[in-house]
């Protein structure tokens, strides 16, 4: 049976106030303006801002994206107080998402006031907001919780008073698509209405769009799900269960959802989880060998959507589980020809790594496979010496010197850390030779104790091509030096 949603599905993203509510995340208005510019780019309808309210930062961030000419409608959280919505008015805002507590819980406990009180802050400041000419999405807190006669009056009320939409928080993630049911069609009758929810419980997604299936226009989202406590509904998410499960089109740019993951991960600090669906590192990448021989002559077998719909690519990593297919698939790419024997040894040696616990990068296959065909390879840096510094009042600082294609290159880079200075040492004195870039860091310790072995892994590439390689040492500076010069050396061999 097909499903009906309303025409054209509205989103509001709310990374820049609830997702950068997440524990440890603050960002600059810079940062936000970046976002937000990339948000407006990829089709988001409303971009929440973040507080007019909280502090001087957030207001030169709302400023700044008001000012910036961005396609998307500029909102900004506020409470029901007249100085909340004059920070947003005077600040540029377009609109006000204007929250109020419904349920007896916050209203009696949090706000320490009646019903009837509630009532009249929610509808003097959607009365306020209007005469600044802001639009007014009045949302219910904790909406799931509440008694619903009073929120559909409240509702009514706002709308009365000059509400343009409604919004219903399931503010602790407690809801469940039979209470969607219930709940969410009578409040789409009094105006459009959005959903936001929380993934407390893991629901979050799935009352999203039950919410939409119901009748709600908007869904309030955030990039990868940032938020309080677990997080918010992911944007990512939403947008392609309703393209790919439900035939709806969003009118998001999906092929730069990756893109915008990546972007937001990088400036709010909070990696993306490895597993987490769609922008994940694993969601498009296969070991098993019975899995990447069947996606090596179909993709469809065991993928669900095409990765280069949002911008990715498709990964075919080895390990224990691979077969001879997907060894011999990587190998060609490589430029490797073996026979049957040699393929079977080179199997064999890569099972061995995958069994010691250990990644079997692009890099440990080329070692064994030159290893096993007898081939030489030059390397074309080699390393003659290498110094990092840092402490409390030093600027961290790396120094190198290389040989390079038989000529010594001396030299010097600062970075955040005596890591992210060794890395910029590195690509700064092949500059001149090559463009290499650094895709990905990871780093494991694979050992206890103070004197813990740890596994550096990067990823690496040069004018398209990628390559990944790995370090082990129980200095993880001199552990990601190996592995950068291991890659930066299969990117630029020369065999003999």
């Amino acid at each position: 049976m097909s499903v009906l949603f309303v025409k054209n599905l509205r989103f509001l993203d709310t990374t820049l106030r609830d997702g950068e509510q997440t524990p440890g995340v603050s960002l600059t208005p810079q940062q936000k303006l970046e976002i937000a510019t990339t948000l407006a780019d990829i089709g988001v309808d409303v971009i929440e801002a973040g507080s007019a309210a909280a502090s001087v930062g957030e207001r030169e961030a709302i400023r700044l994206i008001s000012e910036a000419g961005l396609s998307s409608e500029i909102c900004t959280y506020v409470r029901a107080l007249e100085g909340d919505i004059d920070s947003a008015a005077d600040n540029g805002a377009d609109s006000v998402h204007l929250v109020v507590p419904v349920s007896d819980l916050h209203i009696e406990k949090k706000m320490r006031k009646s019903r009837d009180a509630v009532m009249k802050m929610a509808c003097d400041a959607v009365e306020y907001a209007k005469g600044r000419g802001l639009i007014v999405e009045l949302s219910g807190e904790d909406a799931s919780r509440a008694d619903q006669q009073f929120l559909s009056k409240i509702f009514s009320e706002g709308v009365e008073h000059g509400a343009d939409r409604l919004c219903f928080c399931d503010t602790v993630g407690v809801l469940t698509p039979e209470k969607v049911a219930d709940f969410i069609p009578p409040l789409t009758k009094i105006a459009p209405l959005s959903i936001h929810c929380h993934d407390d419980l893991g629901f979050a997604l799935t009352n999203t769009m039950a919410a939409l299936k119901a009748g709600a226009s908007c869904a309030h989202v955030t990039v990868n799900g940032l938020g309080e406590r677990a997080g918010n509904t992911p944007l990512e998410e939403v947008v392609m269960a309703l393209e790919v499960l439900y035939g709806c089109p969003t009118r998001i740019k999906k092929e730069e959802i990756y893109y915008l993951a990546t972007l937001v991960s990088r400036l709010t600090g909070v990696p993306l989880p490895v597993n987490k669906a769609v922008v994940g590192e694993m969601a498009f990448t296969h070991e098993s060998g019975i899995h990447a021989h069947g996606i090596m002559r179909e993709p469809s077998t065991y993928e669900s959507i095409k990765p280069e719909m949002i911008g990715r690519k498709r990964r075919i990593v080895l390990g224990k589980h691979s077969g001879s297919a997907s060894v011999e698939a990587a190998l060609h790419e490589m430029k490797y020809t073996p026979d049957e024997n040699q393929l079977k040894a080179i199997v064999k040696r890569i099972k061995q790594l995958g069994d010691e616990g250990k990644r079997v990068t692009d890099a440990d296959l080329m070692v064994i496979a030159d290893a096993v065909l007898a081939i030489e390879c030059k390397p074309f840096i080699r390393m003659r010496q290498f110094t990092a510094t840092s402490g409390s009042n030093m600027i961290p600082t790396a120094t190198v010197t290389l040989v390079v294609n038989g000529e010594e290159i001396t030299g010097a880079a600062t970075g955040d850390g005596p890591v992210d200075a060794a890395m910029q040492v590195l690509r700064k004195s092949i500059a001149d030779v090559a463009d290499i870039r650094l895709e990905e860091y990871h780093v494991d310790a694979i050992s206890g104790g103070t004197d813990a072995l740890v596994e550096v892994t990067v990823r690496l590439s040069k004018d398209g091509k990628i390559i990944t390689s790995r370090g082990a040492r129980t200095d993880i500076i001199m552990a990601s030096v190996e592995a950068m010069i291991a890659g930066m050396n299969r990117l630029l061999e020369v065999r003999t």
